[in-house]
Parts: C-alpha cells; structure tokens; sequence
C-alpha cells in the first residue's frame, strides 16, 4: 500500500491564504485589535473562562475603539455555557428614552444621524454584567486592569484608529467635551503615537469598584443624563438607572447536519438564517465558489430575506405578533426561493413575502426582474456605508464558546463624548422610523431593530463555528458567505474570511428613512472576473476596487472573525479578515 504525505507545497496549497491559521489548543481569541486579543488571552492563561475572557476584550475595545463600540454602545452577546450544554444570548441593546416620543421627533422632521437626538439608552455595560453575574468565574477587578491602563497610561494609536480619528474631525470636534477627550493636541492623532483618556480611565476604574450600578445609578449615570440634556438630549437619569439587559433563547435553522443560531429580534440574525434557508434548494458546490451563478443566486437569497426586515422585525417587546417561526420555516423559504430566476436579476429591492398565509409575495406588492437586452447604466459611486461596529470570538479549555457583536453604530456614534466621564454615546436610534404605521416607529422604552447578530454552529449538539463581523447592512452577507465557504466548500476559517465578497445595496438600509439602494459591489479581483456575466443578468455592477465595506485588502469578508473547534480533536482554529486592526491570538 503506497502512503501519500503531505508535504509543505502541498499543504500551502490547501490552505494557502494573506495570513496564518491560528491553531490553538487551550483557548483562542479572535478580536479587532491585538490589544483586545492579547487581554482575552491573559484571562484564559490565568484560568479565567470565555465569558470573563470576553469582559475584559469589551473593556478594552471602549479604549482603543471609541470610534466602533464602547460603554455608550450597545451588544449582543451568545455564548455556549458547557456545563448547560445549551446556548444563550444576553440582549445588551438600550431603548428609547421616555421622551423619545414620535411627536417629539415629528417637530424635528427626522430621526437625526447624530447628536443628542440620535441617542438610544447605552445597553452594552448592562449586557456585558448580566453574562459575567450569571457565567462568569472571576470579578471585575480582575478583568478590567488592562483596560484602566490601556486608558489612564495610554495606548498607540495604530493607523486604522488614526484614519478614524482623522476622517471624524470635522463631525464631532464641534462637541467641546468629544474634542477635549480625542483632539488634545488641537489635531487627529497621528498613528504610533500615545493617546491618553484619563476621563475614561476613572469611568472604568468606578465599574471596577462598583460595578454596572456605577454606570446606570451612580455618578456616571448622572453625568451622562446632565451632559445630555445640556445638549438638548432626551437621556434622564431614569432612563440609565431603569435600564436592564436581558437573556433570550437563540432562533436557529437547521443546514447540512448544523444547527445554526442566530441572535433574535430585536436584532437582524433572522435574515442571514432566512437567506440560508432559500439559498440552501441550491446545489451550491455545484454551482462553484464565486461563479457568476453563485453569487446570483447567493445575492437575491439576501435580497429576498432583507425585503422582510422592515414589515416584520422589531422590538418583541412590543411587536408580540412577529411570525418569527413562518419566516424561518423551510416552507416559505422554498416560496420565496421559486421568485429567483437563474436568467435575470429582481429589479430593485423585492417585495416583501407573506408568512403569514405562506405566500411569496404581500397582497398589494409585486415583484419585477430586470430586462437583461436592455442595458442597465451603471449605479453612482457607492461604497457599503458600513457602520462602525467591533465585534470578537472566543473559546476556552473548558468548552465555553462566546461570540459577541458590539456598537456605537455609526462611526464614534452620536458624536458625543459624556463630559467628564470620557466615553461616546451611540446613534443607535437613528435606526427608528417615523411613520405611525412602521413596526419600527420610534417610542419610549423600545429598543430599535438592529443588524448586530453574532452567530454560532452546533455540530451534534457541541460547538463547531462561532463568526461575527461588524458592517451595518453588510452584515448578513458577510457572515452568510463566510459559513457557506466553510461548510460547503471546504475552506480554513482564514480563507473564509479573506475570499472576495460580493455585496448588495438592493435592500432598504437600517438608517431613516430606510430607502431603498441598489448596486451589486464587487471588489475589482472578483469583478474583473464575474462583472460582465452578473450585469447580463441585469445586476448593477460596480468595481470597487478594494474590499467593501473597509477597503483594508483586496478581497475580504467585512471584519470578520471565525473561530473553529475541531469535532475530532477539540483544537481550535482561528482567523479574521483583512480589515480594521483584526487579530488573532491562541494559547
């Protein structure tokens, strides 16, 4: 018998990627930033589990971030809990505060994109304390010191955080208290130098001694509501200190032997499992990897499962008839899959379908393909508008697996930074809308529809994949295309997450007034490859040159990090994609 081995060629060719896999045996965390990685590694090193691992990466992301997510944030946190042997998700998202009323935001004539009137209640602490109360082994002084040093000695900026900085300056150097805490110098930071937020420092090193009661009913809680009605904001001490996060159960889909979970309303994790379900009638291998009916195919599953975002999905706190299951059901998936045609494109964004009464398309709407012998000009210049969000994957010797997306939402949120307490307020009511008919109208106490939706695998019931990536309406394309180059064709997490992406801009966006877009992004690797094919199907192509929506690389898959855990081994794999400050570290 002739005994074939492997050698180093061949094994780059299997696995030839930009970046190492990061194997690992006793705990990997795939992070934004190598200070995140490098502070969930120590706590895993010292015995801590993925869920403190996690406290601390969140601490450090709301220092050398504050411009994707922080304490004024919001998050969605999942998390296989091994001695359950059950998965949870901790919904860290804040409401509307009391005054936030329609009326109210009418005499604006909009929901503004930043500024006081832009502010949800900050949910992220809340989340974050309610997974570590109730998984968690260690306590906050011993996960929050990188943090309180990263912020009180300083950090290094690095050139993505200094683009960051550059790029708001005119935006939010307005505010005196955002320009006192990120323009010391009268000027953005250059990168390699050291940024000092002794503001922030004392902030967290308060949560440290008092925990989240500190935040939410102590004097953070009271400078930030002062600070925000000075500038006109609608936050009241009430509405931090009535603020709770709270746990839900995963919604979930079963695809080729996986039980894939998602986050649930009032988050968007629906929509990438509703793209699976109809992109799954497809013999995808078949159709092959990035070929031109591939990415048709995987493009209008995304735009059908998007046209079902604005009539359905809200708050279920007030939405208590969302027919959740009917849109998860394989059999409205294989509805809405029968309105794809394989010889042309769906004109625009779609139609919403009814689940309800299982039909493919809501009374009152219809759907129209695009004439393909009739050219199409190309859309304007567009990028993917992805908002800044972070986002990080971790898993532990112990069989804790976390997978966590967190956000100011837009870039450095609202703008704002807290007078005095040194952390941005998010713009994540910006997402509400204003007309009294929407399942999504702004009103106190209700938390908006968001896109964050970490996810995570079970293969046999015990943790295979946990992804997330930030990108705004990105999102869902993103993680839905890097699961699929994993399960179906075979790729290491690395190449999953490096692969050139297409994206869709056919779909109403998450900002008010949530208009409709339209454009198919392609990065010119791929573009140059498939554009002509995809735009006689009617697709509006357009190059992009480098990756949307970060344009760090080439190709890519948002920010996306994929932690892997090896059925037969139980080693984990780890990689990120070639955007932001991604990194990976194992132990």
């Amino acid at each position: 018998m002739r005994l074939l081995f492997l050698t180093p060629a061949l094994l780059a060719a299997q696995t030839q990627a930009w970046c190492p896999i990061v194997h690992a045996e006793h705990g990997i965390v795939a992070a934004e930033h190598p200070q995140q990685a490098l502070a969930g590694l120590r706590v895993l090193e010292r015995g801590g589990n993925a869920i403190d691992a996690a406290v601390s990466v969140f601490y450090v992301t709301s220092v050398v971030e504050q411009s994707e997510a922080g304490l004024g944030g919001d998050a969605f946190l999942m998390a296989y809990i091994a001695k359950l042997k059950k998965v949870v998700v901790i919904n860290g998202s804040g409401p509307a505060p009391k005054l936030a009323t329609r009326e109210a935001y009418l005499k604006l004539g909009s929901v503004p994109q930043d500024g006081p009137h832009s502010t949800a209640v900050p949910g992220s602490v809340g989340g974050f304390d309610l997974l570590l109360r109730k998984y968690g082994t260690l306590g906050y002084t011993d996960l929050l010191g990188d943090a309180i040093d990263l912020a009180g000695k300083g950090h290094i900026v690095t050139a993505w955080g200094a683009g960051n900085y550059a790029a708001a300056f005119g935006r939010i150097s307005r505010y005196a208290s955002t320009a006192s805490a990120f323009y010391p110098l009268g000027r953005p930071f250059l990168p390699g130098e050291r940024m000092v937020q002794s503001d922030l420092a004392r902030t967290i090193t308060a949560i440290r001694d008092g925990g989240a009661d500190a935040f939410y009913k102590g004097p953070i809680a009271r400078l930030t509501a002062d600070y925000h009605e000075k500038q006109g904001g609608l936050i009241r001490y009430e509405d931090m200190a009535a603020f709770q996060a709270e746990e839900a159960e995963p919604i979930r889909t079963a695809y080729k032997g996986l039980d894939v979970l998602q986050s649930p309303p009032n988050a968007g994790g629906i929509f990438m499992l509703i793209a699976l379900n109809i992109a799954e009638g497809f013999d995808l291998r078949k159709l092959g990897h990035n070929s031109p009916a591939y990415v048709h195919v995987i493009t209008e599953s995304l735009k059908l499962a998007f046209a079902d975002r604005i009539p359905y999905i809200a708050d279920p706190r007030v939405a208590r008839n969302m027919p959740i299951a009917a849109l998860l059901s394989k059999e409205y998936a294989a509805l809405r899959r029968g309105l794809i045609r394989m010889d042309r494109a769906i004109e625009s964004a779609p139609p919403p379908g009814d689940p309800r009464r299982m039909r493919a398309v809501l009374e009152g709407h219809s759907i129209a393909y695009t004439d393909p012998s009739r050219p199409r000009a190309l859309p304007a210049a567009a990028d993917a508008g992805g908002e800044q969000t972070s986002s990080f994957a971790i898993a532990d010797r112990f069989g804790n697996v976390v997978s966590v997306t967190h956000s100011v939402n837009g870039g450095f949120g609202s703008g704002m930074v807290v007078d005095r307490a040194g952390f941005v307020l998010n713009n994540r009511a910006a997402y509400f809308g204003l007309d009294a008919s929407d399942i999504n109208v702004i009103a106190p106490g209700k938390r908006t529809r968001q896109g964050a939706i970490p996810a995570m695998a079970l293969k046999d019931g015990k943790p295979f994949l946990a992804w997330n990536t930030p990108g705004g309406d990105t999102i869902p394309q993103t993680m839905l295309q890097a699961f699929l180059r994993v399960v179906e064709f075979g790729m290491t997490v690395q190449q999953a997450c490096e692969a050139p992406t297409p994206i869709t801009q056919n779909l109403r966006a998450s900002y008010y007034p949530q208009k409709a877009g339209e454009g198919l992004l392609l990065p010119s690797m791929l573009y140059q490859r498939i554009g002509a094919d995809l735009a006689k199907l009617g697709h509006p192509v357009r190059d992009t040159g480098a990756q949307e929506p970060y344009k760090g690389a080439p190709a890519g898959a948002g920010a996306m990090k994929m932690v892997r855990i090896d059925p037969a081994t139980g080693f984990f794999e780890g990689g990120v994609s070639p955007a932001k400050d991604d990194y990976v570290l194992g132990w």
